[in-house]
């Protein structure tokens, strides 16, 4: 049978068990600094160095106008995503190593600060900085990291790809720095350039600019707006929405009512003209030469052109020569009406 210390149950209940004095609080504080130690390591560090900046990097929606920085292996790169950061969901930093790294592995360490003051510089410069992700520099000749900049990016680490912790669009710009770990590495080693590209990755978003434009004889006068059967409140405004197909459909009293399809770009904001129209309803008459046309007995002289007319039951008559032909047309408001007169000729054969 296997002893219990006196005061203990046999469930073992150790805090009723007799131990020196201090032991439990000595590994209660073993236990909370274990606890504590991985939010210490995410929690930002702020720190103040000194390193050598050889370039900035402007982030561009439009890829083809990328361009390699070049650092060594005691120098920085800021990075910056600009202003407007509403279609980026993280940064992707590319960085080319020459052949002769492989030589040297383990032997340098990235440092991603962000939060920089100041935000720019250039050659040798004191910089404070928050440091948001560092880590020792893979064994490859191309290295990726991804930097997350909201919380909903969907990025993730794989075989190939890093990802760091997420920064906020206002704590850039941010710096990419390079340091050696180990020392008495040979002139090979410090001679070292790294190319660095920054792209943005791009979320599934995109933007639309509504631009209305008024007939003349009727200027802003209210209507509504529906993308997706949801009322836009504000048309003045960019509206943010997934790539891809939308439907819109304008609705008033003012106007005609209309309805049409779009299409909205990743990352790339659309002019949307809504042209508004005068919703009195319209008529158009063809007819081959010398066709008289008659709307309510009074005949129009200009036909082919478009022009206004009341809602409501209209007569229309069409006459050539003796040939006359009569119809009744139910016009509706906010609707265009073409009237064709069609002649045909049939020919029958009989055995």
């Amino acid at each position: 049978m296997p002893k219990y210390i006196s005061g203990c149950s046999k469930t073992f209940e150790p805090w009723r068990c007799h131990k020196p004095a201090g032991y439990w609080n000595k590994h209660i504080i073993l236990i909370f600094s274990l606890l504590l130690t991985p939010l210490v390591l995410l929690w930002p560090q702020t720190e103040t160095f000194r390193t050598i900046v050889d370039a900035t990097i402007d982030i561009s929606l439009d890829r083809q106008t990328e361009r390699p920085a070049f650092i060594g292996i005691n120098s920085a790169v800021i990075i910056n995503i600009g202003s407007d950061a509403r279609f980026l969901r993280g940064v992707e930093l590319e960085i080319n190593a020459p052949q002769s790294w492989l030589q040297y592995r383990d032997s340098l360490v990235m440092y991603i600060f962000s939060s920089l003051n100041p935000q720019t510089a250039a050659g040798i410069a004191d910089i404070t900085g928050s440091r948001v992700d560092f880590g020792v520099l893979p064994a490859r000749l191309r290295i990726i990291y991804n930097i997350p900049i909201r919380a909903q990016h969907g990025l993730r680490t794989t075989t190939t790809v890093t990802m760091t912790q997420i920064v906020q669009p206002p704590s850039f710009p941010i710096m990419f720095r390079l340091m050696p770990v180990v020392k008495g590495l040979p002139d090979e080693f410090e001679n070292m350039t790294f190319g660095i590209t920054a792209r943005p990755i791009l979320g599934d978003e995109g933007a639309v600019r509504i631009i209305p434009r008024y007939p003349a004889q009727l200027r802003n006068r209210p209507f509504t707006v529906l993308i997706n059967d949801n009322v836009i409140s504000n048309i003045s405004e960019e509206i943010m929405l997934r790539e891809g197909e939308h439907h819109l459909v304008i609705l008033s009293e003012d106007y005609r009512n209309e309805s049409r399809r779009f299409f909205v770009e990743r990352g790339r904001v659309t002019e949307l003209i809504l042209d508004l129209h005068d919703p009195s309803p319209t008529i158009i008459f063809e007819g081959p030469q010398n066709t008289q046309v008659f709307l309510d007995n009074v005949q129009v002289y200009s036909i082919h052109e478009p022009f206004s007319i009341e809602p409501g039951m209209h007569e229309i008559r069409y006459q050539i020569g003796d040939y006359t032909i009569i119809r009744s047309l139910n016009i509706q408001r906010g609707k265009t009406y073409r009237v064709s007169l069609a002649i045909d000729l049939t020919i029958h054969e009989d055995e």
